[in-house]
């Protein structure tokens, strides 16, 4: 079990919020616990579905801004 804290901080834009909600969006294709939070969403799964979702996170604002992430992984049981 894999647990990543995660914050996307969408940059030179005035739609952060939009670019943020369409990446947690992504999240759905993996099977992964998500808890979303005002500043940052806690993703557990295995090690391979994190991965696989913090990718997709990334891309997905990628493709809509410039995007800075902040990740705290973790494999214990949090």
């Amino acid at each position: 079990m894999l647990t990543a804290e995660v914050s996307l901080y969408p940059q030179k834009i005035t739609n952060a919020s939009q670019i943020i909600n369409n990446s947690i969006d992504s999240l759905r294709q993996h099977d992964l616990r998500t808890q979303v939070g005002s500043i940052s969403s806690r993703l557990q799964g295995t090690d391979e579905e994190v991965w696989a979702g913090l990718r997709s996170l990334f891309d997905q604002a990628g493709t809509q801004s410039e995007v800075n992430m902040v990740v705290t992984l973790s494999n214990s049981a949090v």
